[in-house]
Protein backbone atom coordinates (compact mmCIF):
# COMPACT_ATOMS: atom_id res chain seq x y z
CA UNK A 1 0.00 0.00 0.00
CA UNK A 2 1.48 3.21 -0.99
CA UNK A 3 2.04 5.93 1.86
CA UNK A 4 -0.08 8.74 1.82
CA UNK A 5 1.65 11.84 0.66
CA UNK A 6 3.23 14.47 3.29
CA UNK A 7 2.10 18.44 2.20
CA UNK A 8 5.99 18.76 1.62
CA UNK A 9 6.57 16.02 -0.17
CA UNK A 10 8.08 17.84 -3.91
CA UNK A 11 8.61 16.20 -7.07
CA UNK A 12 11.17 17.02 -9.93
CA UNK A 13 10.04 18.71 -13.48
CA UNK A 14 12.39 19.64 -16.04
CA UNK A 15 11.18 20.64 -19.03
CA UNK A 16 12.70 22.52 -22.25
CA UNK A 17 10.80 25.14 -23.56
CA UNK A 18 11.52 27.73 -25.97
CA UNK A 19 13.27 31.07 -24.71
CA UNK A 20 10.59 33.22 -25.43
CA UNK A 21 8.07 31.33 -23.82
CA UNK A 22 10.61 31.30 -20.65
CA UNK A 23 11.13 35.13 -20.59
CA UNK A 24 7.15 35.91 -20.98
CA UNK A 25 6.48 32.90 -17.68
CA UNK A 26 9.32 34.72 -15.85
CA UNK A 27 8.18 38.30 -16.44
CA UNK A 28 4.04 37.26 -15.55
CA UNK A 29 5.84 35.65 -12.15
CA UNK A 30 7.55 39.16 -11.11
CA UNK A 31 4.06 40.57 -12.16
CA UNK A 32 2.38 38.38 -9.26
CA UNK A 33 4.88 38.93 -7.18
CA UNK A 34 6.06 34.97 -7.18
CA UNK A 35 8.68 32.95 -8.07
CA UNK A 36 8.85 31.14 -11.33
CA UNK A 37 8.37 28.10 -9.44
CA UNK A 38 5.68 29.22 -7.39
CA UNK A 39 4.39 30.67 -10.39
CA UNK A 40 4.22 27.45 -12.39
CA UNK A 41 3.19 25.51 -9.54
CA UNK A 42 -0.26 27.72 -9.05
CA UNK A 43 -0.80 28.03 -12.94
CA UNK A 44 0.01 24.58 -13.77
CA UNK A 45 -2.01 23.14 -11.10
CA UNK A 46 -5.07 25.12 -11.21
CA UNK A 47 -4.99 24.01 -14.98
CA UNK A 48 -4.57 20.56 -14.19
CA UNK A 49 -7.29 20.50 -11.82
CA UNK A 50 -9.84 22.42 -14.35
CA UNK A 51 -9.03 19.74 -16.87
CA UNK A 52 -9.59 16.46 -13.96
CA UNK A 53 -12.39 18.21 -13.30
CA UNK A 54 -13.79 18.35 -16.52
CA UNK A 55 -13.05 15.26 -17.50
CA UNK A 56 -14.73 13.37 -14.28
CA UNK A 57 -17.66 15.43 -13.66
CA UNK A 58 -20.79 14.84 -15.86
CA UNK A 59 -22.55 18.59 -16.63
CA UNK A 60 -26.17 18.54 -17.30
CA UNK A 61 -28.95 20.86 -18.61
CA UNK A 62 -31.59 21.73 -16.19
CA UNK A 63 -34.22 19.75 -18.14
CA UNK A 64 -31.89 17.07 -18.08
CA UNK A 65 -31.14 17.14 -14.10
CA UNK A 66 -34.99 17.30 -14.08
CA UNK A 67 -35.29 14.03 -16.52
CA UNK A 68 -32.55 12.05 -14.39
CA UNK A 69 -34.00 12.75 -11.06
CA UNK A 70 -37.61 11.57 -12.06
CA UNK A 71 -35.99 8.70 -13.77
CA UNK A 72 -34.31 7.74 -10.16
CA UNK A 73 -37.61 8.73 -8.05
CA UNK A 74 -39.67 6.75 -10.51
CA UNK A 75 -37.64 4.42 -12.62
CA UNK A 76 -39.65 2.58 -15.34
CA UNK A 77 -40.58 -1.06 -15.28
CA UNK A 78 -37.44 -3.11 -16.55
CA UNK A 79 -38.74 -4.16 -20.58
CA UNK A 80 -37.74 -7.52 -21.93
CA UNK A 81 -34.28 -7.14 -23.06
CA UNK A 82 -33.23 -5.87 -18.98
CA UNK A 83 -35.23 -8.97 -17.59
CA UNK A 84 -33.06 -10.85 -19.81
CA UNK A 85 -30.11 -9.04 -19.09
CA UNK A 86 -30.38 -9.67 -15.80
CA UNK A 87 -31.21 -12.94 -16.08
CA UNK A 88 -27.89 -13.45 -17.97
CA UNK A 89 -25.34 -11.47 -15.55
CA UNK A 90 -27.21 -13.70 -12.64
CA UNK A 91 -26.11 -16.75 -14.20
CA UNK A 92 -22.70 -15.67 -15.67
CA UNK A 93 -22.03 -14.09 -12.33
CA UNK A 94 -21.63 -16.44 -9.06
CA UNK A 95 -23.00 -14.48 -5.76
CA UNK A 96 -20.77 -13.74 -3.00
Amino acid sequence: MPKPLAENDTARLEARIPVQVYDQMQRAARLRGMTLTGYLVAVAGEDARRVVENAEIVRLARADQIRFAEALINPPKPNRRLARAAKRHAELIERR
